[in-house]
């Protein structure tokens, strides 16, 4: 059984949320996460997710690189932030560079969700080829115009790419 869109928007939509990311680059290849969004949608993403309360960015970074890939981290530079606005979703999400400490690479789960409806269907390295095949509407925004995986280590400021859904 999959997740539907309504069940993804019922879970993380009509709030706002903080999202923390992790770009992890080897090998001239990014670590990217295929998300099942419902209804046949799927979404390119880094590994990230929502932070808890009371927790650092860094500490949650760690959490939810472990949790959805079972790889350690340590959390390296700050890249950017960027503010995701498609309602019923809406989250400010900070982006950072992150080196691989420890663990093995593996399909992880989102706790918060039940074992037969897990968004994360596939998680791979990819290079600038196929992260540029992939539709713009299946990936991150910040992932459409990159020429290189290093031109993600140089976003810098407040992204938004007027994603003005409300007016």
């Amino acid at each position: 059984m999959t997740i539907s869109e309504k069940e993804v928007h019922e879970k993380f939509g009509g709030r706002l949320r903080t999202r923390v990311n992790g770009v992890l680059i080897h090998d001239e290849k990014i670590l990217m996460i295929k998300h099942d969004m419902g209804n046949g949608k799927y979404f390119w993403n880094v590994p990230g997710g929502g932070m808890k309360y009371g927790s650092s960015s860094s500490e949650n970074l760690k959490r939810e690189f472990l949790e959805e890939t079972g790889i350690e981290i340590s959390v390296e530079n700050f890249l950017c932030n960027y503010e995701y606005l498609n309602p019923p979703l809406h989250a400010v999400e900070l982006y950072f560079e992150v080196r691989q400490t420890g663990g093995k690479l593996i399909i992880g789960k989102d706790p918060e969700l039940p074992n037969d409806k897990q968004l994360i269907t596939e998680i791979q390295f990819l290079d600038i080829d196929i992260l540029s095949s992939i539709k713009n509407e299946e990936k991150h925004r910040l992932f459409w115009g990159i020429k290189s995986v290093n031109d993600a280590r140089l976003w810098k400021g407040y992204f938004n790419f007027e994603n003005n859904s409300i007016k």
